[in-house]
């Protein structure tokens, strides 16, 4: 994996130091030598991860770290303090203030490389959710998620652990702004992080009785578990089941002996990346929805249903399963916004739409195909089942009045249907479309409110 890395220190030694050892790991080193260079550099070259030296002259490392979070544009940029500052008040003081690990000097290469990586990897997964959060505001669809807003959010978190002291001290630490639950068997825990809907999972890798590692394996190849966060729990001098943890997708770690005030920050740091990513993803998927919804109706749209009838075609020929298409045209709907406006025209297509969404099967598909037209696709089914549906909808639409919100508040509706069934291995969407829009045409003709079936 390589990513640009922005080195920051002001003693020449330690930047071609850290620069030398990052290029032969193939990262693509930028350095700066003061706080005001570091803030310039990462406005200008955006790096995918910032090395930041504590004890600097003028600006020192954790007022750089707090103003890079600060700036929307770069709070996403994971922050680790290298310093040789080595209490825990240091280390918490640095993670209040944005940064996402602090190393102490001399650091281990192991180390180093291990948390580059990982971060970088976290990094860019964020950056893929900005990404197609940015193309959905482009098209209109959603406003852009502030970044990492929550200040001091409570979670959901279930701590694995065998010891019931630690489990305890865990407790009296966390409880009552977060929830906590607590596992110490392999199948237990894995059970809890499927069902549990949790924010956190921390995993002691001393357990005795079973590889802590493997859990976090198991925990991170879960769908359930899939976007909860890891920290694992290792004792000094375990370098290298740290770095094998953070190269599984473990997302961050506590040493021990555990400093609660470290506890409480980094437990505070990784809930408010999860909610971050929990909105973006969120508004990844409204955008997905919203670019294949009609926004008046909630029901599809032409567009998807083209796409959707393609693939549904294929498998009917397949298959040799049919598929029958239905197309509606609301009678005289021109009538309904001269006469009472757009807002209750508005109106009536939303009711039509539910009452569409009331009288079809799940596996079927509702689409507004445009302005009055409504289709509805419906797969395994021949034309005498489909018949019995539309003359059912089309029932449902003449008997009951749609109520508008403006005198004189119910309004007579009736629909014009036009239906036709795929034929074989050698039809076509076009060809199934074609003949239902001509039946819909006779339909109209021969004096609408009714269903006309057209044979192939």
């Amino acid at each position: 994996m390589t990513a640009r890395v922005l080195v920051v220190d002001d003693i020449l030694s330690n930047v071609k130091l850290l620069e030398a050892k990052l290029s032969a790991e193939y990262f693509e080193v930028i350095t700066a030598f003061n706080g005001e260079q570091a803030l310039a550099k990462v406005a200008d070259e955006l790096p995918d991860i910032i090395l930041l030296d504590v004890m600097m002259p003028g600006m020192d490392g954790f007022e750089v770290c707090r103003r890079i979070k600060a700036a929307p544009k770069t709070a996403h940029i994971p922050v680790i303090l290298v310093t040789a500052l080595d209490q825990p008040s240091d280390r918490v003081t640095g993670l209040e203030a944005g940064a996402d690990d602090f190393l102490t000097k001399p650091v281990h290469d192991l180390a180093l490389f291990a948390r580059v990586r990982s971060l970088v990897r976290l990094k860019m997964m964020t950056d893929e959710l900005r990404m197609r959060e940015l193309t959905g505001q482009n098209m209109g669809l959603v406003e852009a998620s502030e970044t990492l807003a929550e200040a001091d959010p409570a979670g959901r978190l279930l701590v694995v652990d065998d010891r019931p002291e630690s489990v305890a001290w865990f407790r009296a630490g966390l409880e009552p702004k977060h929830e906590i639950a607590e596992a110490c068997g392999f199948d237990e825990a894995l059970a809890r992080a499927r069902g549990g809907d949790f924010d956190l999972i921390v995993v002691s890798l001393g357990i005795k009785a079973f590889d802590g590692l493997r859990l976090c394996s198991h925990i991170r190849s879960l769908p359930e578990a899939r976007n909860t966060a890891i920290l694992v729990l290792v004792s000094d001098g375990e370098s290298k089941k740290l770095a094998q943890a953070l190269d599984m997708g473990v997302n961050d770690y506590l040493t021990r002996p555990i400093d609660k005030n470290e506890l409480v920050a980094r437990v505070r740091t990784q809930l408010r990346k999860k909610r971050y990513a929990d909105r973006l993803r969120h508004n990844v998927q409204l955008s997905l929805e919203m670019a294949i919804t009609d926004q008046l109706t909630g029901l599809h749209n032409r567009r998807y249903m083209a796409r959707h009838l393609d693939t549904l075609m294929k498998s009917s020929a397949d298959s040799g399963k049919p598929i029958s298409f239905l197309i509606m045209d609301i009678d005289y709907f021109k009538s309904v916004n001269d006469n009472h406006g757009h807002d209750s025209g508005d109106e009536v297509l939303k009711e039509f739409a539910n009452r569409i969404s009331a009288n079809v099967r799940g596996i079927d598909l509702a689409c507004r195909y445009g302005g009055e037209e409504f289709v509805v696709v419906m797969p395994d089914t021949d034309l005498a089942f489909a018949y019995t549906v539309a003359e059912r909808l089309r029932q449902s639409v003449e008997v009951a009045p749609f109520r508008i919100n403006r005198p004189p508040n119910s309004l007579r509706i009736t629909v014009s249907i036009g239906m036709a069934s795929s034929v074989g291995g050698d039809d076509s969407a076009d060809g199934l479309l074609h003949r239902a829009d001509q039946a819909l045409y006779r339909a109209k003709r021969e004096g609408r409110n009714r269903v006309i079936a057209e044979a192939a």
